[in-house]
């Protein structure tokens, strides 16, 4: 993408604006039971980015969700804004956030070991389990 491909995105309130440039039109979920019990069902949410634009700052609340990431919210009115991997500094958006990814595609699900059964995408893409996605990313290693 380039920055013609910049999308704009607001919380509920529209206290907290994010401006960024995803990585790849894709959209992931992620079905851990903490995403699950923080939004109700599986996190949908844009490839990592470590330099987004966020005007309204001050609006947001963070909590560390663990060792290695936290979620960031809008104190204002509630809105999920990202989940934020320590890391690596980055960012990852939810998608509800941003009109301009309603055409993304759904291309990976983690943490699918922990999916309930009162849902279900469907499609064909990469579906991994816990392990595996902390093996992916090195979670845990020194």
């Amino acid at each position: 993408m380039t920055a013609a491909n910049k999308l704009e995105g607001q919380c509920l309130c529209g206290a907290v604006t994010v401006r960024m440039t995803p990585p790849e039109p894709h959209v992931d979920a992620c079905h851990c039971g903490m995403c699950r019990r923080w939004g109700g069902s599986a996190l949908l949410s844009l490839r990592m980015v470590t330099d987004p634009e966020i005007e309204g700052a001050e609006h947001i609340g963070r909590y560390a969700s663990s060792e290695w990431a936290e979620r960031g919210f809008c104190r204002q009115c509630g809105t999920h804004l990202f989940f934020f991997y320590k890391p690596k500094a980055s960012y990852s958006f939810t998608a509800g956030l941003f009109g301009g990814a309603d055409g993304f595609a759904m291309v990976e699900e983690i943490f699918i070991d922990e999916k309930p059964a009162y849902y279900a995408f469907t499609g064909t893409r990469e579906r991994l389990t816990g392990a595996e996605v902390m093996a992916k990313f090195g979670v845990g290693e020194s």
